[in-house]
């Protein structure tokens, strides 16, 4: 039996609030840039949707920062 996956909540919220829902290749660019802060991972996350980070507006780049923080793993 698989031990649950510590980072799938945090991926759900993402896509149930944000509406980013990331494939299997986003999910792990966007754990590799965790431990570089939430900044990091939130450009991660902009990338793997395809939105171009400089021009994305700060509502939506809040947004992302927002949901990664309250749903990250304990």
């Amino acid at each position: 039996m698989n031990a649950p996956d510590p980072y799938e909540p945090m991926f759900s919220a993402l896509c149930r609030e944000v509406g980013f829902c990331l494939h299997e290749k986003g999910q792990k660019r966007v754990i590799a840039a965790l431990p570089g802060g939430l900044d990091a991972a939130v450009r991660a996350v902009l990338a793997a949707e395809g939105v171009d980070e400089p021009n994305a507006s700060g509502d939506l780049k809040r947004a992302v920062r927002d949901c990664l923080k309250s749903n990250l793993p304990a």
